[in-house]
C-alpha cells in the first residue's frame, strides 16, 4: 500500500488528466467519461432494486441506447448546451438515464430531492432557469404550479410518457464536447440563514471525484460497491453515480426508503464489500446491531462515512464486531470530498479525526485574523486554493465569493489542527458552545452520550444563560425499550461528566421522539438552538 506522503509528492495534475480521462481539459463530456468509454466491455453499470420487490440490471450498452434516445428527445424540444434539466425522481433506472442523457447533449443536470415540496422546487428551478423536468406520476402533482417549459413523466396518465416518447427516437446521439470550466451539475446548498444557494459544478470536478473514489474509498475492480446516499444530494450524486461510473464500476440503486432491514438485505444480497454513506445511517446500524450477523464479515471490506463526524462507539463496533474499518471523510457540496482518512493510502489514523487532505488539495486552519494556526490550534477550516489543483468551486451562483478570503476558501467549520497535522472536527462555527469561558464542541458531548446503552441519537446546543453565556443542553432520543425519567437523565449527566469533563456535561437534557434533520439526514442543531433562544427571549425580565 502506498503512503499518503508518497501520493502527495508524486501528484501530477497533467499526468492525472492523461491517465484518468478519455477526454482532455479542452474536450470532455461526463457521459463519455461515465458510460460511452466502457461500451463493448459487457459490464453491468446498474443493479436496481424496486420498491415493489422487482429488480433489474443495466449494462453500459443499455444505458448508452436509452440515454441516446432521451438526449434526442431533449434536442427535439430545443434543449441545448448549458441548459438545466432537472430530475425529480426516486432511485430508478429512469433517473440514471436522465442524468446521462443530460450530460450527453452538453446540458446541466439538476437534482431535485423527492422529499422537496413545491416551494423548494420552485426556488431551485427559478434560480437555475430550469428548462426541463423529468419526474414520475407520484411526484408530478408537486409541479402543477411550477413554471418550467417542459415536463416528462414516467408512467404518465395524461401527459407525455417517458418510455413512450423516447422509443420514438433514434439512439444515435453524438456527445457535445465541453471544457473543464463548463458546468455539468447544478447543485444547491442551504446555510443556517437565507434561501438555498446555487452551486454550479464544472467538469473539472470529475477528476476530483475519481481521486476521492480511488484514494479515500479505495474502490477496486473486484468490489461490490454501494453508496447509501440519495442522488438527490451531493454525496449520492458525486460519489454514488459520477465517481464510480467514471471508473467503469457498477452501482446499486435501491428505490425503497432507507431502513436498517432494507439496507441489510442489499448488503447481503450483493455481498457488498465497499460501503459508503452518512453517519446517520451508521448510527442506525449501531442502534440495531443485534440484526447484524457474522456472515457480513466474509465480504464487507471497507466502510466510508461522510456528512458529520462518526462517534467513537460506532467506529469501535464496526472494528470489533464486524472486523471492518469505517473511516471519517469530510467535504461539502461546494467542494466535494477534500479531507479523509484514506482506505487506499497508509497514514496515521486517529479515531474521531476527519483525517488529511485528499491528494490534489491542501487545507489550512485559520484564526480570526485569517492567519494559519500552528499544531494544536483551533480555527476555521480553509482550503488553500493556490495549492489545490483539484479544487473546482468558483462561487455561489458562479460569482458570489463571500466565502473566499485571499487564496483561501472558508468552510465555516471549526476544527483543531492536531499533533499529526490532521483535522479534528469541532463543529459548525455557529454550533460551538461558549460556557463560562470554555468552548465546547457539540460533537464531543453527543458522541459521549451515544456511548450510553439507552441513547439512540443526540443533539447538543448552547442554551442562552445570563451567568454563563450559554449552558450545554442535550436533546436525546432513547432506544425503543427505554423510558425517559429523572433518574435516567441524572445517569446520563453523570456519565458525560465523568467521561468527558465537568464543564462540558449537559446541564439540561430534554428527551424527544426525534431530532430535526435536513432531507439528507444531517441534524439541524441550528433549529434547536433558535428554539432555545426564542424561549429565553420570552422569559420575564428579572429586576
Amino acid at each position: 500500500m502506498k503512503t499518503l506522503e508518497h501520493a502527495y509528492q508524486n501528484f501530477d495534475f497533467e499526468k492525472l488528466i492523461d491517465e484518468q480521462l478519455i477526454g482532455s481539459a479542452q474536450q470532455i463530456n461526463a457521459y463519455v467519461e461515465c458510460c460511452q468509454r466502457y461500451i463493448g466491455q459487457q459490464k453491468i453499470a446498474l443493479h436496481w432494486e424496486g420498491k415493489q420487490g422487482e429488480s433489474s440490471t443495466w449494462t453500459f450498452e443499455q444505458l448508452d441506447e436509452a440515454s441516446g434516445k432521451l438526449g434526442n428527445y431533449f434536442k427535439s424540444l430545443g434543449i441545448k448546451k448549458g441548459d438545466c434539466i432537472a430530475g425529480l425522481l426516486p432511485r430508478t433506472p429512469e433517473l440514471l438515464i436522465t442524468v446521462l442523457a443530460t450530460w450527453r447533449i452538453g446540458a446541466v443536470y439538476q437534482p431535485l430531492f423527492t422529499a422537496f415540496e413545491s416551494k423548494a422546487i420552485e426556488h431551485r428551478t427559478e434560480t437555475a432557469h430550469t428548462q426541463f423536468i423529468v419526474t414520475n406520476a407520484e411526484q408530478r402533482p408537486k409541479l402543477n404550479n411550477v413554471k418550467v417549459p417542459h415536463i416528462l413523466t414516467v408512467q404518465a396518465t395524461h401527459n407525455a410518457d417517458f418510455w413512450a416518447v423516447i422509443e420514438q427516437q433514434s439512439a444515435v446521439c453524438e456527445p457535445v464536447m465541453l471544457s473543464f470550466d463548463d458546468h455539468f451539475l447544478m447543485m444547491f446548498t442551504s446555510g443556517t440563514t437565507g434561501l438555498a444557494k446555487s452551486v454550479p459544478v464544472p467538469l473539472k470536478a470529475v477528476l476530483a471525484f475519481k481521486g476521492y473514489m480511488t484514494h479515500a474509498v479505495d474502490l477496486r475492480d473486484e468490489d461490490s460497491f454501494w453508496n447509501l446516499a440519495d442522488p438527490g444530494w451531493a454525496y449520492g450524486l458525486y460519489y454514488g453515480i459520477t465517481g464510480p461510473l467514471s471508473l467503469g464500476h457498477s452501482i446499486i440503486m435501491d428505490e425503497r426508503a432507507f431502513s436498517v432491514d432494507n439496507a441489510l438485505q442489499i448488503i447481503q444480497k450483493y455481498k457488498v464489500s465497499n460501503l459508503t454513506g452518512s453517519p446517520t445511517a451508521f448510527r442506525m446500524f449501531f442502534g440495531f446491531k443485534e440484526k447484524f450477523d457474522a456472515s457480513i464479515k466474509d465480504h464487507l471490506r471497507v466502510v466510508s462515512s461522510a456528512g458529520e463526524p462518526l462517534t467513537p462507539e460506532v467506529i469501535h463496533w464496526f472494528s470489533h464486531d464486524l472486523n471492518v474499518n469505517i473511516y471519517d471523510h469530510y467535504g461539502q457540496t461546494e467542494l466535494g470530498m477534500v479531507v479523509a482518512n484514506h482506505h487506499a493510502l497508509e497514514h496515521y489514523k486517529k479515531v474521531g479525526s476527519a483525517g488529511y487532505a485528499i491528494p490534489g488539495h491542501r487545507f489550512a486552519v485559520l484564526n480570526k485574523e485569517n492567519q494559519e494556526v500552528e499544531l494544536g490550534g483551533m480555527g476555521t477550516l480553509a482550503i488553500d486554493c493556490s495549492q489545490s489543483p483539484l479544487f473546482w468551486f468558483t462561487g455561489y451562483g458562479g460569482n458570489n465569493r463571500k466565502s473566499f478570503v485571499g487564496h483561501y476558501y472558508l468552510t465555516g467549520d471549526t476544527v483543531r489542527l492536531n499533533e499529526q497535522s490532521g483535522v479534528d472536527f469541532i463543529g459548525r462555527a455557529d454550533d460551538v458552545i461558549t460556557t463560562s469561558g470554555y468552548r465546547v464542541g457539540p460533537f464531543d458531548v453527543e458522541s459521549t452520550l451515544l456511548e450510553c446503552a439507552e441513547v439512540l441519537e443526540s443533539a447538543v446546543v448552547g442554551k442562552p444563560d445570563l451567568e454563563r453565556t450559554e449552558v450545554v443542553k442535550a436533546f436525546v432520543v432513547l432506544k425503543p425499550q427505554y423510558v425517559a425519567s429523572t433518574e435516567l437523565m441524572q445517569k446520563l449527566q453523570d456519565y458525560v461528566r465523568s467521561r468527558l469533563s465537568k464543564h462540558a456535561y449537559p446541564k439540561e437534557i430534554e428527551f424527544v421522539q426525534n431530532l430535526p434533520k435536513t432531507s439528507s439526514g444531517k441534524i439541524q442543531r441550528n433549529l434547536l438552538k433558535q428554539q432555545e433562544i426564542a424561549k429565553a427571549e420570552n422569559l420575564p425580565k428579572v429586576g
